[in-house]
């Protein structure tokens, strides 16, 4: 579903991704984590054009991201992503939020944009919520409704960049629990995060990053039994030990 090889970025002569390569097959979990600066959040923005890339290839579900004919508007719409601050727009309410892209990108009616909408906002918990806008809502519940708009343009993957690390320690649970409930039904997802119970719980495989590398790509029995490298057990036992 996902094919990045050799990509490398750099922001003026700081390399920021290294030759960076690993696949993500349809209805895989790879759970992204490493150190503050190692190029995760780059690495998963690059998979949907948000950050353009200098060097490699990636490819989504046979298109070509770095390929200037790209319709990159087009490959959003079809690769979910789930950030770190909501994104919701304020002004809108939650119904409004979930059926703009559906009517404007996709080109549903209004009807069956709200239909889709209700159904995946019913599908988070969050239907009595429909009319309200985002700062009426907990971080939690924006988090959990950023999702179900991701979903409501039926994407083939699902990108989520620390979707937890803004959220108070007791809203984390309720967005980890429909990530949880996405993974087991099949989704591609790539996870950046610092959540190990949700990486050992539903990850496949565990891909940590340090300094712009991928320094291990590993199942997630290996990468939490004996990591090959010193940089990762070191970084493990400090993110356990807490």
């Amino acid at each position: 579903m996902i094919s990045i090889r050799k990509v490398s970025k750099w922001y003026g002569s700081f390399r920021v991704l290294d030759d960076c390569s690993t696949e993500v097959a349809k209805g895989e979990v790879v759970v992204v984590c490493g150190p503050s600066g190692s190029g995760k959040s780059t690495l998963i923005k690059c998979v949907n054009g948000l950050e353009p890339f200098q060097r490699g290839e990636i490819v989504v579900d046979g298109v070509s991201v770095g390929d200037p004919k790209t319709n990159l508007s087009r490959l959003r719409a079809r690769v979910g992503m789930v950030f770190q601050h909501f994104e919701l727009f304020p002004h809108l309410t939650v119904t409004e939020n979930l059926t703009l892209a559906q009517v404007k990108v996709l080109g549903r009616t209004r009807e069956a944009a709200r239909a889709k909408g209700m159904k995946l906002l019913e599908r988070v918990g969050l239907l009595d919520q429909k009319d309200k806008y985002p700062a009426q809502l907990s971080g939690g519940q924006q988090q959990r409704v950023a999702i179900a708009r991701a979903l409501c343009m039926d994407p083939v993957a699902m990108l989520f960049d620390e979707p937890t690390s803004a959220l108070d320690p007791e809203m984390i649970n309720e967005v980890l629990d429909v990530m949880v409930e996405l993974a087991r039904e099949g989704m591609t997802m790539m996870v950046v995060t610092h959540e190990m119970g949700f990486a050992r719980k539903v990850a496949h495989r565990v891909i940590f990053m340090d300094g712009g590398r991928i320094v291990e790509d590993a199942p997630k029995e290996e990468f939490f039994g004996t990591p090959r490298s010193a940089r990762a057990q070191q970084f493990l036992s400090k993110i356990l030990h807490h």
